[in-house]
């Protein structure tokens, strides 16, 4: 079977089936496993070369809307009539729900549904230390900086945040992302500042960016030295790897309550 993959989320979801041997190209952000970065690309995820996807001859495409502008590849897929599969994941159900899909259209229907159960077992586990948190860590997730965008209610991390002991400040938000003002996030007291700005790794993230915005002393958060930088990978890609970033969150959070933070994932069969 000839695969492309359109999203990182979507390479990863094939590589826990372990179907990468399948997949011939990937867009440019794809990166994990390691082993990713040797295939062929066809662009940026928001700017796919089409007629490059087309000239491979895939058996299925798999494409994502999980990003606002990703819409356009979907169209372009269903004009040229090419094979594909659409993955929308919001929530952590989703992501569960969609590996269920992915397994079915590849013939993997018995690994997905266990890898599934893998999926929700840890979940759970964690679901139930969660429960011992007395005071939840208050959350405040940014995106990007400028301007500042931050995961509101119908996003997987404002779940993520309760399974780690905390609460996301803008889970009150109806929406998957809201676009917000430096103010509002002092009003709202983050005890913990979370920066995973979308698509920048870690080594170029600077706390500075922080605190040295107006009034940004007000908060718990910068007056106790909470601002932390991870890894956007673990957190802003809707696929089972959240589960690493939800190891290393819930004890960076409530070390008592939680194992000791480490890379290993769950489900990933090296």
């Amino acid at each position: 079977m000839r695969i492309v993959s359109l999203c990182p989320s979507n390479t990863e979801m094939l590589a826990y089936l372990g179907r990468l041997d399948d997949v011939i190209a990937v867009d440019q952000s794809s990166d994990w496993p390691p082993a990713v970065k040797q295939l062929p690309t066809v662009g940026p995820d928001l700017r796919i070369d089409m007629d490059e996807v087309e000239a491979l001859k895939p058996d299925l495409v798999v494409a994502s809307l999980s990003v606002p502008g990703m819409e356009r590849n979907v169209e372009e897929l269903a004009r040229r009539r090419l094979p594909h599969l659409v993955l929308a994941p919001h929530s952590l159900d989703d992501i569960a729900s969609d590996l269920l899909r992915l397994g079915e259209a590849l013939g993997e229907k018995q690994k997905a549904a266990e890898l599934a159960r893998r999926y929700h077992e840890c979940l759970n586990e964690y679901r139930e230390r969660a429960a011992a948190v007395t005071e939840p860590a208050r959350l405040y997730w940014e995106w990007w900086p400028r301007p500042l965008f931050t995961p509101g209610g119908a996003n997987w991390l404002s779940e993520l945040s309760e399974l780690a002991g905390g609460r996301n400040i803008f889970a009150d938000c109806a929406k998957a992302s809201v676009q917000t003002e430096w103010d509002e996030v002092v009003a709202r007291n983050p005890s913990h500042i979370l920066l995973v700005w979308v698509g920048v790794q870690t080594k170029k993230m600077n706390a500075n960016a922080v605190t040295k915005r107006p009034n940004a002393e007000q908060t718990e958060a910068v007056r106790t030295g909470r601002i932390h930088l991870l890894e956007e990978a673990l957190y802003c890609r809707p696929s089972p790897r959240l589960l690493v970033g939800l190891k290393k969150l819930a004890p960076l959070l409530h070390p008592a309550l939680f194992p000791p933070a480490d890379d290993s994932d769950p489900l990933f069969d090296r």
